[in-house]
């Protein structure tokens, strides 16, 4: 699969929030407003394009089935400490955009609020980890597939998040206000971006 397929099918095709419907509890939460939809983005897209390739690194050097040949032991097999090691590795990114954004950038980090931390749980962010592993990327795919995941998500939350900006000054039925209509224009998005999946040859 060339590149740019990847990408696109990463960002589009298999949208995290939309097609694959993981990471929905951020996703939801935090597009109440444009300015932190994009905080949102913007951190989702740096996390998974720096997690996703050193998990490859760690998988490989270190988890894979004969990572260890070179030390005599070859039948050695740390795969089951993947789920651990990337937990690890995404925490870790997450404290280090936690310190940048509450130094560089208050009003963002203030507008993330506890949902920050929770990055780090984020199952989105492991699910590029774990499907890296699954597809067996190597390192330029893996990167690229965390930077389309990202940019994927990015997308759709501003997008929902601009949508649920405009609707603030909509007069909406009292039984679609709130979550109701949220809901509703998440499944509407899910319905175009599985179009998306035209758009790459299987």
């Amino acid at each position: 699969m060339d590149l740019w397929t990847l990408f696109l099918r990463a960002a589009f095709v298999e949208n995290m929030p939309l097609t694959l419907f993981l990471g929905l509890c951020t996703f939801i939460a935090l597009s109440k407003r444009s300015s932190s939809a994009i905080g949102l983005g913007v951190a989702i897209i740096a996390v998974m394009s720096v997690t996703t390739p050193i998990n490859y690194l760690i998988y490989k050097a270190l988890l894979a089935p004969g990572a260890w040949e070179w030390l005599g032991m070859p039948d050695t097999d740390l795969g089951y400490l993947k789920l651990i090691a990337f937990i690890g590795v995404i925490a870790a990114s997450v404290q280090l955009l936690e310190i940048v954004l509450d130094r560089f950038f208050p009003a963002v980090y203030s507008a993330f609020g506890v949902f920050l931390p929770l990055l780090t749980v984020q199952c989105a962010i492991l699910a590029s980890s774990l499907f890296m592993v699954e597809r067996d990327y190597n390192l330029v795919e893996s990167a690229v597939f965390g930077f389309g995941a990202g940019t994927g998500f990015a997308v759709a939350v501003v997008m929902l998040g601009g949508i649920r900006g405009r609707l603030d000054y909509a007069d909406l039925p009292s039984g679609l206000r709130g979550l109701g209509m949220t809901f509703t224009l998440a499944g509407m998005m899910s319905l175009g971006f599985s179009a998306f999946g035209q758009m790459v040859a299987p």
